[in-house]
């Protein structure tokens, strides 16, 4: 392997039903930085079928180039398919740099493609750097159960590949103005090389709000002693225009959805404004929300760490704390 052959920036544009996930327009935007640092452009690789309109979007949040392959066998997500194309992609392109978004999908499509290639991957990065020299990809992942960032490097092998938690880099705004090369590739998609076949899609009914994208959140912890304290969160988190959320041991002890959960092991957020009640702030808590803009955070133990990086710590009982914010804001919203 010449490690010189290999240029740019590619990012997996993930998709459902037609629908550019979040994480796809984040790793656009990441991906276009790290392109500057080389001197190199970003490209999006876009898979499914009868998505060909989708690629103007991505050119829109960043992307240099869109390469696009549509065809009926790639409507679904299978991981045969998927890392078939994406390998024969790569073996003919040599892109230096692919990040794969940390969903579901991309948890179990990024190793297989990495394995294909003999190449390395980190998985479950919250950061990405280029070195000193412009040569090497550096990305960091929590390590040790949370405890330590581990920043990690693949120094022989090429592409440089890392999965890449939702939600942890903010998409670039929106450029309609922007130009960029869309490329439509034929690839020879056979329905006899997918080893999985998908008899029917069926999708949960949960009316569940998507934390990622809520700019208020009101969160709970084991503090809360039991699932009925999150109808008190429920109710500030509605004068306040936002949602409710979780830590791990809420979630652990079936009190509320793991949807809600914020953390190393659920999802990064990032809202103008973040509410912690009865969270102690354990540093896999605080992986997940560190980058709030504004931190409240409510304990009756003025020592727990959630303390230390709130912006303002109340020390107090939530149930006492929580109805007086809310008859305040009411009061200040009539007025």
């Amino acid at each position: 392997m010449s490690i010189a052959d290999y240029k740019g920036v590619w990012v997996f544009a993930e998709q459902r039903d037609g629908k550019l996930q979040k994480v796809a327009l984040e790793l656009a935007g990441k991906g276009k930085e790290l392109a500057d640092k080389l001197g190199e452009e970003v490209t999006a690789i876009l898979l499914g079928s009868g998505v060909e309109h989708l690629a103007e979007e991505l050119v829109s949040y960043g992307a240099d180039n869109v390469i696009c392959v549509d065809n009926p066998n790639l409507k679904q997500y299978t991981t045969d398919a998927y890392a078939n194309v994406i390998h024969e992609l790569v073996n003919a392109r040599k892109p230096e740099i692919l990040l794969v978004g940390a969903t579901f999908i991309g948890r179990d499509l990024g190793p297989r493609v990495s394995a294909r290639l003999s190449t390395g991957l980190t998985a479950d990065c919250t950061g990405l750097d280029i070195d000193g020299e412009g040569k090497n990809l550096l990305m960091t992942r929590p390590a040790f159960g949370g405890n330590l960032m581990a920043t990690i490097a693949c120094t022989d092998n090429r592409p440089q590949m890392s999965t890449v938690r939702p939600g942890v880099f903010e998409k670039l705004d929106k450029d309609t103005s922007r130009k960029g090369k869309i490329e439509k590739v034929d690839i020879d998609v056979k329905e006899e090389d997918i080893r999985t076949k998908i008899q029917e899609v069926v999708k949960s009914a949960k009316n569940i709000a998507d934390i990622g994208d809520a700019k208020v959140l009101v969160s709970g912890g084991r503090g809360l002693g039991g699932p009925e304290g999150f109808d008190m969160l429920k109710e500030l988190a509605d004068v306040l225009g936002g949602t409710i959320s979780a830590s791990r041991a809420a979630v652990d002890n079936g009190w509320i959805d793991k949807a809600y959960q914020v953390g190393q092991t659920g999802k990064t957020v990032r809202p103008d404004l973040y509410i912690a009640c009865g969270i102690s702030g354990a540093i896999q808590h605080l992986a997940g929300m560190q980058d709030s803009d504004y931190i409240v955070a409510i304990n009756k133990d003025d020592s727990a760490a959630i303390m230390q990086a709130a912006d303002l710590a109340i020390v107090g009982d939530y149930t006492k704390v929580i109805p007086e914010m809310i008859a305040q804001i009411k009061a200040m919203n009539n007025n």
